[in-house]
């Protein structure tokens, strides 16, 4: 089944490419294990690349480059289409990361009933599951950075969107916003960011930075 809302081509061509931080490329491996038209587009990318490499002359390989040829070609095999287990809405890059579906992760509290599970990564992006009860909103903030927010389960609406399962939202400093969770239950998502967010009142700042938000 597609979705209604896909990454942009810059973060697809990066990810194509192989330059993308290691949070937003757990984030576009996941969104691509649910949507056919990003996966063709990704493909598309990827038999550019291709294409324009055979037309280079030759170089002499990097340390490491094979390595990273098959790493890649690993992650690609995940993303293909059926790689979310059925019943727990766990993409199989992202079960890599949490060692276990998103059914048996430990959650800590953010309050308002809002949880998250931390995700290491390598790098300066900061990866979260959240856990967000039916009707509950996300405090008010806007963004240093870009933000990627991944449906896994439920949905969650932001001003006259809504967004469901495998569909990803894109936010960076000129969004403003406050997602509320559907009322059918509660909102699973892998948020990604690389800044702190901007939140507009005083408690969620002060529980951010014992949060890592």
């Amino acid at each position: 089944m597609d979705r209604h809302h896909h990454l942009p081509d810059d973060l697809l061509l990066a990810y194509a490419a192989g330059s993308l931080a290691e949070g937003w490329s757990l984030a576009v491996a996941s969104h691509l294990t649910y949507c056919l038209s990003c996966r063709q587009r990704d493909g598309a990318l990827e038999a550019i690349g291709t294409a324009a490499l055979e037309e280079m002359p030759p170089e002499p390989m990097d340390a490491g480059a094979f390595e990273a040829c098959m790493a890649r070609a690993e992650s690609a095999e995940a993303e293909q289409p059926g790689n979310v287990v059925a019943g727990s809405n766990t993409p199989a890059p992202l079960r890599q990361y949490l060692g276990c579906d998103i059914d048996a992760v430990k959650w800590s509290p953010l309050g308002g009933g809002i949880r998250q599970h931390l995700i290491e990564t390598g790098d300066e992006t900061r990866a979260r599951l959240l856990f967000i009860p039916p009707g509950e909103d996300v405090p008010q903030h806007t963004h240093q950075g870009l933000e990627l927010t991944l449906v896994l389960a439920g949905s969650f609406a932001d001003g006259d969107e809504e967004f469901h399962a495998g569909d990803i939202e894109v936010a960076d400093e000129t969004v403003d916003h406050t997602p509320v969770s559907g009322p059918n239950g509660p909102c699973i998502c892998l948020a990604v960011t690389d800044a702190p967010l901007v939140f507009r009142s005083w408690l969620p700042r002060m529980i951010q930075r014992f949060a890592k938000i």
